[in-house]
């Protein structure tokens, strides 16, 4: 198969769909790889590393889209992409559909073949794709949230783990999944105060089993939320329904409760976003404040450290392309249910629940859509 890597073009974004070592594997498996001129070069990878690996490079994303069977990217396409997208074009990235009308109908008028990573499901449930960039996302939010907190970013002038004679910032996690492990993971290590809510019981039991008396574990429906995010300094949200728009468990309303100068770092934004006053923000401009609280909800979090984050990526996504490339993608997604869950819109129809619902569309079966 032809395989095409476009550079990609959202604002800020560095990361590249695949590494040289990754085009190799493709091209050791008999398949063509084209890549844009430049696409890797933000994120350490020079046009020579791809050539040595038996890409070829495309001047532009237009010869790309134009000559390749498969699309490999890391963000969702932007609209001058989509509309380079052909009929019957299977396309390979994350995608975010249900906080994206404007994208999902460009890409069901598209009649392409959408195959998400975020969606993309394991044996235990777990999203395989999604937990590299949520990892990388998790531990960039505290990261992120350290330096809010600094009083030349407008924060509380308070050093997260606290110093002699200074009591440590309260941190509070919205959420146990991969992004809040890993959140907490670099917040206890900085020697910060750790609240964790989580709705799962056994999930909060294992954190506990991680992390010991470094967190204080909260099952939400056993915890007065308003008070916590009262007491914190800085709060994270990490919390995902899979494919779907994230819940709004902070309110307007609860956001007069918080410190002047406290910190949201939003990772949820990409899916919408888990605090009402969320909205989308680049690293350029990261940060703005609402009620003396200052947000920080960049929608790419992972492509500020793009070569860890297309390493990372990579490691989890070829596999599923590799099988994609070999076997074509009806035998590849019909033969793996798990694989089949990232198929979002095919052909001009809506194949994930959870996007179906937001916007009121039709959904196909995405098993018995292949069958058609």
């Amino acid at each position: 198969m032809k395989i095409g890597v476009p550079k990609e073009i959202k604002p800020q974004e560095n990361r590249i769909g695949l590494t040289p070592e990754s085009v190799k594997t493709l091209v050791s498996e008999g398949h063509e790889v084209l890549v844009e001129n430049n696409g890797g070069f933000e994120a350490g990878f020079e046009n020579d590393q791809y050539l040595k690996a038996g890409a070829k490079i495309a001047d532009r994303a237009a010869d790309i889209f134009s000559d390749a069977e498969i699309i490999v990217k890391v963000k969702e396409p932007l609209k001058v992409e989509v509309d380079m997208i052909r009929e019957n074009q299977i396309v390979y990235t994350y995608l975010h559909l249900a906080a994206a009308k404007e994208l999902t109908e460009g890409l069901i008028k598209s009649k392409s073949i959408n195959i998400a990573y975020e969606t993309v499901t394991d044996d235990n449930g777990r999203l395989p794709l999604l937990a590299p960039m949520s990892a990388v996302a998790g531990r960039m939010s505290v990261q992120a949230g350290a330096h809010c907190l600094e009083k030349n970013q407008k924060g509380r002038g308070v050093l997260l783990g606290g110093a002699p004679g200074g009591e440590p910032a309260n941190v509070l996690i919205l959420g146990g999944g991969v992004v809040g492990e890993n959140a907490a993971t670099i917040a206890t290590g900085m020697q910060a105060k750790v609240h964790i809510v989580d709705k799962s019981e056994a999930r909060l039991k294992q954190l506990v089993e991680m992390f010991g008396d470094k967190i204080i574990p909260q099952q939400s429906d056993k915890v007065d939320l308003s008070k916590l995010v009262a007491e914190a300094d800085l709060l994270v949200g990490g919390v995902l329904i899979p494919g779907a728009e994230a819940p709004k468990l902070i309110t307007k309303d609860m956001l007069k409760l918080m410190k002047r100068g406290s910190v949201i770092v939003d990772v949820a934004i990409d899916q919408g976003g888990c605090v009402e006053t969320s909205k989308p923000t680049t690293h350029v401009d990261p940060t703005y404040i609402v009620d003396d609280v200052v947000h920080y909800c960049v929608a790419n979090m992972p492509g500020g450290v793009p070569r860890t984050s297309t390493f990372a990526l990579n490691q989890a996504t070829l596999p599923y392309l590799v099988k994609l490339a070999n076997k074509g993608y009806q035998k590849a997604l019909s033969e793996d249910k798990n694989f089949l869950a990232g198929l979002n819109v095919y052909k001009g129809q809506v194949t994930y629940k959870a996007v179906a619902d937001v916007f009121g569309y039709d959904f196909v079966d995405p098993g018995k859509a292949l069958k058609n």
